[in-house]
């Protein structure tokens, strides 16, 4: 038997204040003069000197501030990475990414793209990166997305909602600082959280577990519950707590899969630009049929903090719509083993999906 033989973070510094060590990590990885650091920061930032004033740029080293809005597309990707080499003398010596799983992704992807050619587009799917990426950071400012740790970059192509999964995708080295995520709006650090929270129960439950990713998993899932039932979200010992949740709940997937609301979310994403962890948390809503323990605790969860979740969301697509979101999660072969065995075809019809989908 052949055994998958998954790259980790190689590099990871934990701590409040860390960040503060960002220029001393970088400063042995510049290449010359002419080889910038390129920073990918979300635009929350762009007026907040707090967070700013601590990176020190030197010679053509840029700040792109990008908005994450809307998530990540392959086109976006093209256009960034055509930027950089544009206003670049040479090639960069390395990406930074500061932000949520929109801006993690975004400088995976275009690590991976500055020294691969062709189109994001042409990258999605597994391990099909041949070149290995420009040394890229990340820094996340808020947990639960686990794009800190994972192997895949998730974009929306033209034709398909998925990742660019390969062993070249994880970052180099790793900042996590809880002090980062201390302004994060109630509702976002909810729904946030909530995609670890449905990373742990769609691991621990699909026919992928193995003891690699159970033990992650139960430790990712027992900090959610702390985190989510007894916690008070604006304390530091909770910020902590849901860092590491998301750190342990990317590393649980990693050796296994996610499931049917990751499936379900990419098709309300790619069709509605529906954001992935309210997406995951509009889904995961209606899955009592194959999580019924994770549904209720999610339940208790969403009751706790007053969390209002969107309504009729699909309520008035027409077929063609229902169509597209169906082909998109049922092309997503890997998620519906893990959640449903080998048979899932005969399980996940698209009749089934269509009903699912009508009830959100």
């Amino acid at each position: 038997m052949s055994y998958k033989n998954f790259p980790m973070v190689p590099r990871v510094i934990f701590g409040r204040g860390s960040f503060n060590q960002l220029n001393e990590i970088l400063a042995p990885k510049r290449l010359s003069r002419n080889a910038p650091f390129i920073f990918l920061i979300d635009d929350v930032f762009k007026n907040n000197s707090w967070l700013t004033s601590r990176i020190q740029l030197s010679y053509n080293d840029r700040i792109i501030f990008i908005s994450a809005n809307e998530e990540p597309k392959t086109s976006q990707v093209d256009k960034l990475v055509e930027d950089i080499i544009v206003t670049s003398k040479e090639h960069p010596s390395g990406i930074i990414g500061i932000g949520g799983g929109t801006l993690l992704d975004l400088a995976k992807a275009v690590s991976i793209m500055l020294t691969n050619k062709g189109d994001a587009k042409d990258y999605q799917g597994w391990d099909l990166v041949k070149n290995a990426a420009v040394y890229h950071v990340g820094i996340p400012t808020i947990s639960g997305t686990g794009a800190e740790v994972s192997r895949t970059t998730v974009l929306t192509g033209p034709d398909k909602k998925l990742g660019i999964n390969s062993d070249y995708t994880p970052f180099d080295q790793v900042i996590l600082d809880s002090e980062l995520t201390k302004d994060v709006p109630k509702n976002q650090w909810f729904y946030t959280g909530m995609d670890c929270f449905i990373h742990c129960i769609e691991s621990l439950t699909g026919t992928y577990l193995n003891a690699f990713s159970e033990s992650y998993g139960k430790m990712a899932l027992n900090l959610c519950k702390e985190v989510f039932l007894e916690d008070n979200h604006s304390n530091i010992e909770s910020q902590e707590k849901l860092m590491m949740a998301s750190w342990h709940g990317g590393m649980s997937i990693a050796y296994s899969q996610v499931g049917v609301a990751h499936a379900m979310s990419y098709g309300l994403s790619y069709l509605l630009g529906t954001k992935h962890g309210i997406g995951n948390c509009i889904v995961f809503n209606q899955l009592e049929e194959f999580y019924p323990e994770g549904v209720k605790l999610f339940k208790q969860m969403k009751a706790k903090h007053n969390i209002t979740l969107p309504k009729r969301v699909c309520a008035d697509l027409n077929d063609d719509d229902f169509n597209t979101m169906i082909n998109i999660a049922l092309g997503l072969e890997p998620l519906w083993e893990n959640a449903l065995g080998n048979n899932w075809k005969k399980i996940m019809t698209p009749k089934k999906l269509k009903e699912l989908y009508k009830k959100m």
